[in-house]
Order: C-alpha cells, then sequence, then structure tokens
C-alpha cells in the first residue's frame, strides 16, 4: 500500500494547479496520476493561442499554458505517475491503480483530488445513420492526429457540430490545405465563443449552417460525402429540405461527457444536468474528503477559470488534510431558475471571515439586455446587467458573503429578468 495526504487523478490543467496549490498550503505528501504518457492533458494538442489572459495576463499556447504549471510542479518536488490508469476508488479512499512499470497498485490518500477533465460524445451517442465509412473523428481526436501525431485527416471535410473544438479545427485544417466545406449546427445558435466563431469561421468564408443537422453518411470504405437538412423547433429534420456535401471526413464537435465513472463507483452524488459531482462551495463532493475540479465537474470554455477552480480545490483539500477546512456555516443549495441551465457549486456554507462567493453558471438559450438575478430566499441580493448571453459562453457572478451572513440559509436562486425589472 503506497500512502499519501493527497492523490489527484488527471494531470491536465485542473490536476496540476489543484496539486500545486495543495502544496503551497502545506501539504508535501501529494501524489499526481495521470493515465496519458505526458503531463498538461488536453492542452497539448491545442497548438493555438487565446490562453492564460486572465491568469498570466498573457496570450500562450496550449503547451506553453501546460508548461508553466509542469515546470513549477517538478520544481515543487510534487511526484507524479504517467501511463497509469485509476481502476477504482473505494469508501476508504483507497485507489487501485495499474501501470505497465509498477503493475497492480493500491494508492491510501487522505483526501483524493478528482481531476479528470471529459470526453466527446461519438457518433454512436447521436445516432446518425449511414454507413460505418473510414473518415468520421471526433474533432479532438482530429486534432491530436494533425497537432501532434502529424498525421492529416482529410482533405474535403465537414464538421458537425459548433462547439469550440469543431470551430478550431475548422481554421486548422483550413491552415493545413483542406477545403472545410461548412459546420453544422443543430441548435439556432452555435455552441462556442463568439471569438471563436469569428476567427475560426467568418475570416475564412467557412459557412454556419445553424438548425442543420446530418442526416445520412455516404460511402462504403471511406466517407464519400454526407447530407445535410434543415431541423424543426423540435430539432427533427424537416423533409426536403436535405443538401448533398461531398467530402471525405466528418468531424464530430457535438458535445463534451465530465469523465465519472469513477465518481460513479465512489459513491459520488452527480447534477444530472452538468452530468459532475454535485459540489459545496470548497470544491468538496457528497463524499467528505474527495474533491472535484475543472471539466470533471462542469465543462468550462476557458482553462483560467479551470485554474482557478482547481485552486479553490487544492487549497480545501490541504485544509481538510490538516483538520482545518470548514464544515459548519449558514448552508445554502443553490437552484438554477428561468433561462439558467445549471448553478456550481451547488451548495454554498457561509463562514465567518470569507468575503465572497463565487457561482458559475450556463444560459438555456441566446438572449440580450437581461439581469442575471441571485435571490436568497426569494429576496434579490445580486443583479448583474448583461447585453449578450449565449449557452457558449460560461458566467460568473461573484456574492458579497455580507449579503448572506445574517440569514438562516435556504435556497440561493438565480435567474434571468428583463433590465429595468
Amino acid at each position: 500500500m503506497l500512502n499519501y495526504d493527497i492523490v489527484v487523478i488527471g494531470g491536465g490543467p485542473a490536476g496540476l494547479a489543484a496539486a500545486i496549490e495543495a502544496k503551497k498550503n502545506g501539504v508535501d505528501s501529494i501524489l499526481v496520476i495521470e493515465r496519458d504518457r505526458e503531463l498538461g492533458g488536453i492542452l497539448q494538442q491545442c497548438i493555438h493561442n487565446g490562453f492564460g489572459l486572465h491568469i498570466f495576463k498573457k496570450e500562450l499556447t496550449g503547451p506553453e499554458y501546460a508548461q508553466r504549471f509542469i515546470q513549477q510542479m517538478q520544481e515543487l518536488g510534487i511526484a507524479y505517475k504517467l501511463d497509469t490508469m485509476v481502476l477504482d476508488i473505494d469508501e476508504n479512499k483507497v485507489l487501485k491503480a495499474v501501470n505497465c512499470r509498477d503493475g497492480f497498485m493500491k494508492i491510501q490518500g487522505k483526501a483524493i483530488i478528482l481531476a479528470m477533465g471529459c470526453r466527446e460524445r461519438t457518433r454512436g451517442a447521436i445516432q446518425i445513420p449511414g454507413t460505418r465509412p473510414a473518415g468520421i473523428f471526433t474533432a479532438g481526436t482530429a486534432q491530436r492526429f494533425v497537432n501532434m501525431e502529424g498525421y492529416m485527416v482529410g482533405k474535403k471535410v465537414v464538421i458537425l457540430g459548433s462547439g469550440d473544438i469543431g470551430l478550431i479545427m475548422a481554421r486548422r485544417l483550413t491552415l493545413e490545405g483542406a477545403e472545410v466545406k461548412a459546420v453544422a449546427e443543430l441548435m439556432p445558435y452555435s455552441g462556442g465563443l463568439a471569438r471563436n466563431i469569428v476567427q475560426c469561421l467568418e475570416d475564412f468564408d467557412i459557412p454556419l449552417l445553424l438548425s442543420h443537422t446530418v442526416v445520412d453518411i455516404k460511402g462504403r470504405d471511406r466517407v464519400e460525402g454526407v447530407v445535410i437538412g434543415k431541423v424543426d423547433e423540435k430539432r427533427k429534420p424537416i423533409p426536403g429540405t436535405e443538401k448533398y456535401y461531398e467530402c471525405d471526413t466528418l468531424l464530430l464537435s457535438v458535445g463534451l461527457i465530465p469523465e465519472n465513472e469513477l465518481s460513479k463507483n465512489a459513491g459520488i452524488s452527480l447534477d444530472p444536468v452538468t452530468g459532475g459531482p454535485v459540489v459545496n462551495e470548497s470544491m468538496e463532493t457528497s463524499v467528505e474528503g474527495i474533491f472535484a475540479c475543472g471539466n470533471v465537474v462542469h465543462v468550462h470554455d476557458l482553462v483560467d477559470w479551470v485554474t482557478e477552480e482547481s485552486r479553490r480545490a487544492g487549497k480545501n483539500a490541504a485544509k481538510f488534510v490538516q483538520k482545518t477546512l470548514k464544515k459548519n456555516g449558514i448552508c445554502f443549495r443553490t437552484e438554477a431558475q428561468r433561462g439558467i441551465r445549471y448553478v456550481v457549486p451547488h451548495r454554498v456554507r457561509v463562514h465567518p471571515g470569507d468575503e465572497t462567493v463565487d457561482l458559475f453558471m450556463r444560459v438555456d438559450d441566446v438572449y440580450s439586455n437581461m439581469n442575471i438575478a441571485v435571490r436568497a430566499d426569494g429576496e434579490k441580493i445580486k443583479t448583474v446587467a448583461k447585453k449578450h448571453l449565449a449557452p457558449g459562453e460560461m458566467e460568473n457572478v461573484k456574492i458579497s458573503v455580507n449579503s448572506l451572513k445574517d440569514r438562516k440559509g435556504g435556497i440561493l436562486s438565480v435567474s434571468l429578468e428583463k433590465e429595468g425589472v
């Protein structure tokens, strides 16, 4: 049995930031477990810039952003294992893991931080009819092939879904000489950041087909083309609107799913909307001593938000090990109401000495000139005016603890309302 104070599962941006913060807060016995062959997670294949504007006040590529944390972790002497798969977590916080060097291991942690990230939805999850030829990739798989392995995935490409990875790959493949015929999006709005729509599609004259989807895939050995049709308000294809696009490659950018098989096995409560663990303001899950952060909790659009959230998890995991983590306090349950899909954290405990509480959320549609209203047991305590709101962009609202500390607890609701209401 290997024993550590804190075990971090995942060596991507969330796991690295959490481990470093735990070390800075006085915990020396830390192990980071990463199933890939290098630290850094998905950032290693994101060679475009745009990372680090919030954290470092500088525009970095994904590998540059990751390297800053990898170097810092190595300087602090934090232990890590690569090519290592965690198989299970039991109720005593004992991990079962395996790799080709150490074989099967049991690892005991006083605290565990879940930072496994997320995975992409595949063709099977969205049930596109047609044959099963070569040339169908998730956008992230194609990104790894092109940016890390040095393989070009195709010459004539159609992309289904307008998530950020799909938008970025539209630009990337164009720069590599491919012809991106179109990006089709089932919803009436894009699922990616506004800046990516401009920089990756509009700047390269790549059409974005909203309220469209792929209704058929042609080809036997290799993709020969796809049929794209319009969809109605219920997202069902409208007969007679089909159009054939000749292509040899179809990329799928149809959503990300938090990677929570380990969380389920550990008996952690999951939010059916986000697909991630239910967490409190300390990023602690429903199982005492197990914390979670990053895309395993809810899918973020900026890695800077992942870093800030993971630092909070690392700091509080260190406090848990040191037995200084505050457990009591005025407790509120957050609730997503009109126009809001979800709110994280799900539980907020207010302690003396706290100054602010951060609430993260996503809206359920595109809105203009609205207010994000926060209410404590029905009484409005915060209003934030927003000119534009979209599901592809996460929102953050800071709540002053002074507005909560004299209450008995209850419901902390977040909703949208028209300006002036």
